[in-house]
């Protein structure tokens, strides 16, 4: 069963994003709290939104997928960044990740959003295949550009004032 994620959700799904971040080698960078996750999906003004998997037998939760909207200014739409898709290890082949990524594409399409886009790891062979099944287009000509840290901190310093929304 796949449903919306509730606040009584937030200590699974941080526990499942630390197990997303120890499977890519990078569980020193899941800083985020449940606090923190709590506000994002459930506060006033949320970042993003998440659908949990569970178990239709035993009701487990036994993955989850997180996403936020985003706007091209190409094709003057919405669209779905998917951040986070997880299916813990037990529960693999089991049809739960085709099954969040079926939803999240039913609501793409119930929200009229024109492009639904996530980014995998290149060495996650077992991922990239799935997603090819699926139809996916891998975009190989776009690299992802990150500021973080110092770097963020010198730039945002070089900045005439800062706009307000």
């Amino acid at each position: 069963m796949i449903r919306a994620a509730t606040v009584n959700d937030v200590a699974d799904i941080r526990a499942m994003v630390r197990e997303l971040a120890a499977y890519e080698r990078a569980v020193e960078q899941a800083r985020a709290t449940e606090e923190q996750l709590r506000e994002a999906l459930f506060g006033e003004r949320p970042a993003a939104y998440a659908l949990i998997a569970e178990d239709d037998g035993t009701g487990e939760t036994v993955g989850y997928a997180l996403w936020f909207p985003r706007f091209s200014t190409w094709t003057g739409t919405r669209g779905m960044h998917l951040e986070d898709l997880y299916v813990r290890p037990t529960a693999r082949g089991g049809g739960y990740g085709k099954a969040l990524l079926a939803s999240l594409a039913a609501i793409c399409r119930r929200d009229g959003f024109e492009r639904f886009e996530w980014w995998v790891l290149d060495w996650n062979e077992p991922a990239i295949g799935f997603y090819k099944s699926l139809g996916a287009e891998l975009l190989e000509e776009w690299t992802v550009c990150r500021l973080s840290g110092t770097p963020l901190d010198d730039l945002a310093a070089q900045a005439p004032g800062t706009p307000q929304p």
